[in-house]
């Protein structure tokens, strides 16, 4: 079949979307421009014409699925509810996120390693080219702090209303995040639990080390 040459047509959010799952698959180092372009059916030249380089497209995977998983947090932090209904949505949203698309997950915990190289994206001359990255990269950091400030927040708050006892927070919210996002490296569709299934194990297991229980 004939590769698609760079147009309008192609849906960008599909090119990010096959990116991380071709990263699932090769891992960061190994996957090329033409990999992720193949997954497409377009040129590795036409896939230059959406992204910069490897570096902006693995960048652009992380920012969408952070970003769209924020947006559920956030409504889900703005509703009138107790900290335990709060904590208990958020994890189920984002489990059941990570659990609806275990490659854009399991980046965030391998891929992410990649951004965390300073060097990286200063590969190009332009020093413009290398500003910009490094602008958006450190923006994502930030954006990524906003998200586990989330949800220590609301574990600080339920520890105030005498919902949750006495933790270190920051400490608990990490261990919890840590265990959402390793869900997508083990996470197998179609396995023994479906992903809102996996969702209610943690929401259970959360809530009795903060002295709740579901239900």
């Amino acid at each position: 079949m004939a590769r698609k040459p760079a147009d309008q047509s192609v849906d960008r959010e599909d090119i990010l979307w096959a990116a991380a799952e071709v990263l699932h698959r090769n891992g960061y180092e190994a996957t090329t421009m033409k990999d992720i372009a193949a997954q497409v059916n377009l040129t590795a030249a036409s896939l230059y014409h959406h992204f910069k380089n490897k570096d902006f497209l693995l960048l652009n995977v992380l920012e969408v699925g952070l970003d769209l998983t924020i947006d559920k947090l956030e409504r889900i932090d703005a509703s009138d509810r107790s900290c335990v209904e709060k904590l208990s949505a958020m994890i189920r949203s984002h489990v059941v996120s990570v659990t609806g698309n275990v490659a854009v997950g399991a980046a965030m915990v391998f891929e992410i390693r990649a951004l965390l190289n300073v060097s990286v994206g200063a590969k190009n001359s332009d020093e413009s080219f290398t500003r910009e990255f490094v602008a958006r990269r450190n923006q994502f950091f930030a954006r990524r702090d906003y998200f586990e400030g989330l949800f220590r927040n609301i574990v600080r708050a339920g520890i105030e209303s005498g919902e949750f006892r006495e933790v270190d927070a920051a400490i608990v919210t990490k261990a919890m995040l840590g265990a959402h996002n390793w869900v997508g490296v083990w996470f197998k569709e179609g396995g023994r639990l479906s992903g809102e299934a996996v969702a209610d194990v943690m929401v259970d297991t959360w809530l009795a080390a903060l002295g709740e229980r579901n239900g």
